[in-house]
């Protein structure tokens, strides 16, 4: 947005004419439609386009006054569908990041409700009441964090508020997920738009049947988006034409930049700063009370003559800058606009006829769990702003924040005066603790549980063997996808390798042992140095058991030490099983645990366990616990303890049961798994004649005395080294989902081990592979030829390959978009 693009406000150009005029895109529907939405394009994408909302704060900035107005608009529309009995009984909830301030408006709208909003954050100390996956975006992973568990335990009606309701996907996956821990008979789905595809329209009513509850749905407007033929392709050729011109514009003002400048707003003490650990009536009293003095301040701080003035939020923290943004609109002579920054990477065309004119560009600055990244501010620059009131949170003000390249000085290269309001990070207080079970189980062991010797390991899971779990791949994925079940409610059909692929596994076990025993016998010695000059292994089922038994032999054979192992069920989304840490802390110190895995892919897991540890040290009070899982091979580069970084063929990844101790992945189903028991297994006793597990252990550390001279140098190498983690994997997996247009990390699976179970396990939809990759990836590309997936070959691949399950997936589905394709 240049200057002259303040002097086009109000000219009457719709902001999704650019875009619609080169794609041939129509947005149709109600005649409200265009004037709440534009369009833009995402950068590198297969997906062609993206929704904008003109009403919303995020994108483009806004009158605060017409930002709430909308969300009480639609709070006051749930208050008279539900009645007053029901709306008193109600609960709000919002989902991050991009609707928590549109949430909370609809919660003041519909009067004392109080309000709760996802997050991605997590916070130390805050169990979590729940959470869910949003499919098809580039994060994905949601949060619940009241600081009351109660809140969501009600049977009053459960009010959903996002932007936008597309898919239906994001809201099935919510019921769902809530609905199996705090059934209730009414939910209502708050929108700004309504956009689903007719063939999607009807798969709400198709959910309440199911779940036998009632699901009301309320938007602004409603309509749909028409894609030519040949979209996807045309919008990657834009987005190739436009991404390298002039997306962020030089500085406005010769240096010195503006000026940055503090700004105290006497926050009132004990007023959360939004809804991510719940917002009560009272609270908001509190709020609306000391709105008006904050204001104050703001206004005093404004230089004088100040007439165009942006308050920009941060990310999640989008209610608190719209209040004040509201009240200073009611305070100051100026014309005040509101927007947030965002994490969403969207391409800036400077054109009226497109929704986003520029681009500000500046590091994480909030420490993110899952590694520094890029935001972004837009239509901020070049908007004619004489001030910027940029409110943030106590958890983001931070050296970042105030480096060169931080949100502060690259909002003053653009803006004459800057001010920062920086409003505290509320921190609930831990809640009692739960009630735990007097009696565990002792763990299962061989012969009768696996086929691994009973002193290698102990499982700590309950036998599922005589319940049928299986089901065939392609349901399973449908299932998953849709939001119809989570991945750990079923098992996968065994696969059962042929002949060819047997001889594959037996030569790169011979070609690959040692490489894996001086891997294993490193990692060992750094945990014997750093960890526990006797550790108790804990290995994550059922991947790191093998590698669990492996170390424990090592420790045998190099030390004498005979090590306790256990193997334990991890759930991504769910979490670690709480009673298996139960019985372990009741046996063992804690802070002699080293949870073990096989290797890393994008980090999923290693941020998983450690949001469930500190889950755990709320719920039970115990601490001690180390969430650093040591693995043998971290690609990922996601753990300091480990083996190699190298992204090689680890040939338990090869195969499922068979090279497992004849174990299944663990499962957890609420009618299956009760509060008080383990995570659940199957035995597959009638797969004993094709067990390779014996064999691939016995191969590994009988290459031990081999390579003990070598293991010695390589831990003494690693333990002298900066093994900080750089997440860079992580950052791979994410330009990955948004080049190939999935827009959905959990079905990027990166490396050799990630990509041979998705292979096995999922539907796969391609292989990209590192040019000049060798026979580490033979496997995978029988694996590929047998099921007719594609092998791309790319460059510069920062792992040896990459998995990509199916997006959108049905059955018969072979396109991005979902759509079958003729052939």
């Amino acid at each position: 947005m240049t200057e002259r693009a303040h002097a086009e406000e109000g000219t009457g150009v719709w902001s999704g004419s650019w875009v619609a005029e080169r794609l041939g895109v129509e947005l149709a529907g109600d005649d409200t439609l265009t004037g709440l939405l534009g369009l833009a394009l995402r950068r590198n994408p297969k997906r062609a386009h993206l929704l904008v909302s003109n009403v919303l704060g995020k994108h483009v900035p806004q009158s605060p006054s017409v930002v709430y107005g909308h969300g009480v608009a639609l709070g006051r529309r749930v208050r008279e569908l539900l009645g007053a009995e029901a709306a008193e009984r109600a609960v709000v909830l919002g989902y991050a990041e991009t609707a928590t301030g549109l949430g909370h408006s609809v919660a003041d709208g519909l009067g004392p409700a109080p309000y709760l909003h996802s997050t991605r954050r997590p916070v130390t100390g805050v169990a979590r009441a729940g959470g869910f996956e949003e499919s098809h975006s580039h994060a994905t992973s949601h949060l619940l964090l009241p600081e009351d568990p109660a809140l969501l335990a009600g049977d009053g009606p459960l009010v959903l508020v996002d932007d936008e309701f597309s898919t239906g996907n994001t809201v099935l996956n919510t019921v769902r997920a809530l609905h199996e821990r705090y059934p209730r008979k009414r939910y209502v789905v708050v929108a700004l738009v309504d956009m689903r595809s007719p063939a999607d329209a009807g798969r709400l009513d198709e959910f309440a049947r199911e779940i036998g509850a009632r699901v009301d749905l309320v938007t602004a407007a409603s309509g749909t988006v028409r894609l030519p033929e040949g979209v996807l392709e045309k919008g990657q050729e834009l987005v190739a034409r436009y991404e390298n011109r002039a997306a962020e514009p030089g500085p406005a003002h010769p240096s010195p930049s503006g000026s940055v400048a503090r700004v105290d707003l006497r926050w009132p003490a004990g007023v959360p700063d939004g809804g991510r650990h719940g917002f009560t009536a009272a609270q908001r009293e509190r709020l609306e009370a000391a709105l008006p003095g904050m204001a104050r301040r703001i206004a005093e701080a404004l230089p004088a003559g100040a007439r165009r003035v942006l308050v920009l939020g941060f990310e999640e923290l989008m209610y608190a800058p719209l209040r004040l943004a509201h009240a200073l609109e009611q305070t100051a002579d100026a014309d005040v606009r509101y927007s947030t920054t965002t994490r969403s990477p969207v391409l800036a065309v400077d054109d009226p006829g497109y929704a986003i004119r520029t681009r500000l560009v500046f590091p994480a600055h909030d420490d993110p769990a899952d590694g520094p990244g890029e935001r972004y501010a837009y239509n901020v620059a070049g908007a004619g702003f004489d001030a910027v009131v940029a409110v943030v949170d106590s958890a983001a003000d931070t050296p970042r924040l105030h480096a060169p390249d931080g949100l502060p000085a690259r909002l003053a290269a653009h803006v004459p005066h800057v001010l920062l309001a920086v409003v505290p990070s509320y921190v609930p207080q831990a809640p009692q603790a739960f009630e735990r079970p007097t009696m565990l189980p002792e763990p299962l062991r061989g012969p009768d549980f696996s086929s691994y010797a009973p002193d290698e390991v102990g499982w700590l899971l309950q036998d599922l063997s005589d319940v049928t779990l299986e089901a065939p791949t392609e349901e399973r994925e449908e299932a998953i996808q849709s939001g119809g079940a989570h991945y750990a409610e079923s098992l996968p059909v065994e696969y059962q390798p042929s002949e060819q692929y047997q001889e594959l596994f037996h030569a790169a076990l011979e070609t690959s042992a040692a490489r894996l025993a001086r891997a294993v016998g490193a990692v060992t010695e750094v945990v014997l140095a750093e960890r526990s000059p006797r550790p108790v292994l804990v290995s994550l089922a059922r991947a790191g058991t093998p590698v669990g038994i492996l170390m424990r032999r090592w420790a045998q054979f190099r030390h004498g030490l005979d090590l306790p192992h256990y193997a334990v069920s991890i759930v991504r989304g769910r979490g670690i099983d709480a009673n298996a840490l139960r019985w372990l802390a009741d046996r063992h110190d804690p802070a002699d645990v080293v949870f073990v895995d096989g290797w890393t892919g994008k980090g999923a897991i290693t941020r998983e366990l450690a949001a469930a540890l500190s889950d755990f040290e709320v719920s039970d009070g115990v601490t001690g616990f180390d969430p650093e899982i040591a693995v043998l091979a971290d690609p990922g580069s996601c753990v300091r303890t480990y083996g190699t970084r190298d992204d090689f063929l680890i040939p338990s990844a090869c195969l499922n049961s068979t090279v497992s101790g004849l174990i299944s992945r663990t499962v957890l189903r609420a009618d299956l798994v009760g509060p008080h028991d383990f995570h659940g297994a199957k035995f597959y006793r009638e797969l004993a004649g094709a067990d390779l597990s014996p064999d691939f252990l016995d191969a590994v550390s009988g290459r031990f005395p081999d390579v003990a001279d070598t293991v010695d140098a390589q831990a003494k190498e690693l333990l002298s080294a900066d093994r900080t983690p750089t997440w860079e994997g992580w950052a791979a997996v994410e330009r990955i989902s948004e080049e190939y247009g999935i827009h959905d990390v959990n079905l990027v699976k990166p490396g050799v081990g990630e990509t041979t179970r998705v292979m096995l396990r999922r539907v796969p939809w391609k292989v990209l592979a590192r040019a000049g990759a060798g026979a580490d990836l033979d496997h995978v590309r029988l694996l590929a030829e047998q099921r007719g997936v594609p092998v791309e070959e790319v460059a510069d691949l920062p792992y040896t390959c990459v998995g990509l399950i199916h997006p959108k997936y049905t059955r018969g589905a072979t396109g991005a978009d979902g759509k079958a394709v003729a052939l």
